[in-house]
């Protein structure tokens, strides 16, 4: 399931699920949107993975220290499991999910 997040509150009740991906992202990025196609497709296999864009909600941005995009954030029970900063493959991305 995809999800475009759009308020903190949003933000926090995804992190009320056993794991979500979520993307941390801006419009005028270009690796960003090279990734969206990516992550959507993991969306689609089944993975909760949860969009963010950086200059909505800056708030988000600093509270997990995104200083690069796009950066992924993988969270299992709503604490940080992993990261990656950077254009990440699909497969990549999945096992970290996996791991």
């Amino acid at each position: 399931m995809l999800y475009h997040v759009e308020s903190k509150e949003q933000f926090e009740e995804l992190l009320n699920k056993p794991a979500v991906l979520v993307d941390f992202y801006a419009d005028w990025c270009m690796p960003c949107k090279m990734q969206s196609p990516i992550v959507e497709e993991l969306a689609e296999e089944g993975y909760e993975v949860a969009k963010v864009n950086v200059d909505e909600l800056s708030e988000l941005a600093l509270r997990y220290n995104v200083r690069s995009i796009p950066m992924m954030i993988y969270f299992v029970n709503g604490a940080v499991k992993e990261q990656v900063v950077g254009l990440t493959s699909k497969e990549e991305l999945a096992a970290l999910m996996q791991a």
